[in-house]
């Protein structure tokens, strides 16, 4: 998997590209982790570039977010597409990882 990944000042924007599945969870995961050692844990996952997410994406995102809370800090999500906000709803995770608009959006809380 593709990802991007800037330095917002209070926080990093990762953007992964493509599909979030079984197969590209784990690279995301592992960098959220890597994130969150080195310090930065306030995370923002751009998603739109993301037309497709299954459980292992949930998973890798729900874990991140565990990781950067445990770190002091917090994982949000930015523009979720359409099949990505429905699966969210439908699991209910829309609740814990509620979709923000834009990344800038997601960010300005910090």
């Amino acid at each position: 998997m593709d990802f991007h990944e800037k330095d917002a000042g209070g926080y990093v924007v990762l953007g992964p590209t493509g599909k979030l599945n079984l197969v590209s969870a784990p690279p995301v995961k592992a960098r959220i982790d890597d994130l969150v050692r080195e310090g930065k844990s306030r995370i923002v996952v751009d998603l739109a570039a993301v037309d497709f997410i299954d459980s292992s994406g949930l998973g890798a995102l729900i874990g991140g977010l565990k990781s950067a809370r445990l770190a002091g800090g917090d994982l949000r999500i930015a523009v979720a597409g359409e099949q990505v906000r429905a699966v969210l709803k439908l699991t209910n995770l829309d609740k814990i990882l509620k979709p923000h608009t834009t990344v800038e959006e997601a960010g300005s809380a910090w």
